[in-house]
């Protein structure tokens, strides 16, 4: 306990939504807790973001020091992550003792039942394990790791969102708003579609601003794994490729794979009834490679997810389209091009703009889950050991300030908070956005991806042709659903999954399923539609309300 009030004083302080007493007797539920693991040594991996160094370097020291359970807390990509996931998934032996791993595996997880669910979990061998104030129905992002048979599989330990991001000062310049006026005919504010934000990515492009040139658009195109997620991440739905339907389009979602009534995967080409070679998803690709061609940095095309995200802070990016809020942390240090001498920000964030082919009720945008893990092959002891350190970092106690370093949050209490009531005007539109109705409506991979490692490795291999013009886009896609739909096919083969593995269409005429209600559909004779703006005012009203 003089260990937990040491960590308490040094580190928490009020940035937490429970008092001093309260977050001591937490602590105390943890030192009891974890006494019959003490002197264990547990293996922990997750990405490197900011929110996860500070669990690495913060909190997994001051676990140990509370617990007795020594924690090893590993910073690697992303896509070492699934991999190494991926290695332990096949060969049963313990790689990690937990992961925390995208949500997007859920419906992996789901079925190859080879992850604790933590439904089960929490009733069986974890109950003497599990916080009795943990209260989930304080996560915000439960329904995402919450496969098709209700139970929940990961616990969300951080999130971020996928939005647009803009520079408000320039938008609201009145000179600047009256050539764009003069220019283009209607008003300079957040583009609703993506007809206004091509217009006003070629309108800032080449102009010059404090004594920079300007660019009106950021994105990335290295042929890296990190491009994949940046059209796995809803790409496809935001152009309106996929199904309507929230947190995911079905039949269809926005990977194009189409899955039957039992969530049964059945096919990813149109022929077999999937929409990932779709006219909408040519459109999506197509509309990528023009804005990263004319409207970006040149140096662009040749960054990866991690090297384009500091690019908007150093002042000379007038909107990004595909923008994670996990950056805001970086966005939003003193002395930025892109910040007031008063701290708050040059910029503001706002709901992703929609394609030519999106209508009312199909997915949004994208929403990350990172979610601690637990493998059906990590012995029982240490899985337990590894479900206190995972409820240690969400615990109400901690979760406060962890969240104020990371700004990924998991808990209603946190962004309720009367410290992010203070903080909130200095963070963009952050604290708005997740207090609103709208956090729920970005969401994760949803649950036809039946194999997530090896999908995902597809995407960047098959985009990164087209960005690299040595394909069209169509020819990119063609090849993708045809390599997606091989995967699917020897899943069915082997019968691994079971009754929830995939079971392919038979391949037909594509008209056969464009006349059909929903995806895939036809292709548009226009798909460039009038350019809708709305000012950035009116739209934040909705996430005040």
């Amino acid at each position: 306990m003089l260990a937990a009030r040491a960590f308490l004083d040094a580190e928490i302080g009020d940035q937490s939504v429970l008092t001093r007493e309260e977050q001591e007797a937490e602590m105390q539920w943890f030192i009891d807790a974890a006494q019959p693991l003490s002197g264990m040594s547990i293996n922990v991996v997750s990405e490197t973001i900011t929110t996860h160094e500070y669990e690495s370097r913060v909190l997994a020291p001051a676990f140990t020091a509370i617990t007795g359970i020594q924690v090893t807390h590993d910073l690697i990509g992303e896509g070492d992550v699934v991999e190494k996931l991926q290695t332990q998934m096949q060969t049963g032996e313990n790689v990690y003792d937990l992961y925390i791993n995208d949500a997007d595996l859920d419906g992996t997880h789901w079925r190859y039942q080879q992850v604790r669910n933590i439904t089960d979990w929490m009733a069986g061998e974890g109950a003497d394990f599990t916080n009795p104030g943990l209260d989930l129905d304080d996560f915000i992002g439960l329904a995402q790791a919450t496969a098709p048979d209700d139970k929940l599989y990961q616990l969300p330990v951080q999130q971020f969102a996928n939005l647009y991001w803009f520079r408000h000062d320039w938008f609201t310049d009145p000179e600047i708003m009256a050539e764009f006026r003069a220019e283009y005919g209607y008003d300079l504010g957040v583009p609703v579609n993506w007809s206004a934000y091509e217009d006003i990515a070629k309108f800032f492009t080449g102009r010059e601003i404090d004594g920079q040139q300007v660019y009106g658009n950021m994105d990335y195109g290295k042929k890296d794994p990190s491009l994949g997620w940046r059209f796995t991440d809803a790409w496809l739905s935001m152009a309106g490729a996929s199904d309507k339907g929230e947190p995911n389009g079905f039949p269809v979602d926005e990977w194009g794979i189409r899955v039957n009534d039992n969530f049964q995967p059945v096919g990813s080409c149109m022929a077999r009834g999937g929409a990932t070679n779709s006219p909408a998803a040519v459109y999506a690709i197509e509309k990528y490679i023009d804005w990263l061609q004319n409207y970006t940095p040149p140096a662009a095309a040749g960054m990866t997810f991690s090297e384009a995200g500091p690019v908007p802070a150093q002042g000379n990016i007038a909107q990004q389209m595909f923008w994670y809020t996990a950056f805001t942390a970086d966005m939003v240090k003193e002395g930025l091009p892109v910040m007031n001498d008063d701290g708050t920000p040059k910029w503001r964030m706002a709901p992703s703009p929609y394609g030519a082919y999106w209508e009312e009720g199909m997915k949004v945008g994208y929403q990350d889950v990172g979610a601690a893990t637990l493998m059906q092959s990590t012995p029982v002891d240490r899985a337990q050991a590894a479900w206190l350190y995972a409820q240690f970092i969400v615990s109400k106690t901690v979760d406060t300030k962890k969240s104020h370093v990371g700004l990924t949050f998991v808990r209603d209490s946190t962004v309720r908070h009367e410290s992010f009531t203070e903080r909130a005007p200095q963070l963009g539109g952050l604290v708005e956005f997740y207090r609103s109705p709208d956090r729920v409506r970005w969401s994760d991979t949803g649950a036809n991806i039946p194999d997530y490692p090896r999908l995902a490795q597809l995407w960047w291999q098959n985009i990164g042709d087209a960005s690299s013009g040595a394909k069209t886009a169509q020819e990119a896609l063609d090849a993708l659903c045809e390599q997606q739909e091989d995967v699917l096919s020897r899943l069915e083969r082997s019968g691994v999954q079971g009754d929830l593995g995939p079971v392919l269409n038979e391949e037909q005429d594509p008209q056969y399923w464009i006349d059909q209600p929903g995806a895939p559909v036809a292709k548009l004779e226009n798909e460039k539609p009038a350019p809708v703006t709305i000012a950035y005012e009116e739209l934040i009203k909705r996430w005040q309300e």
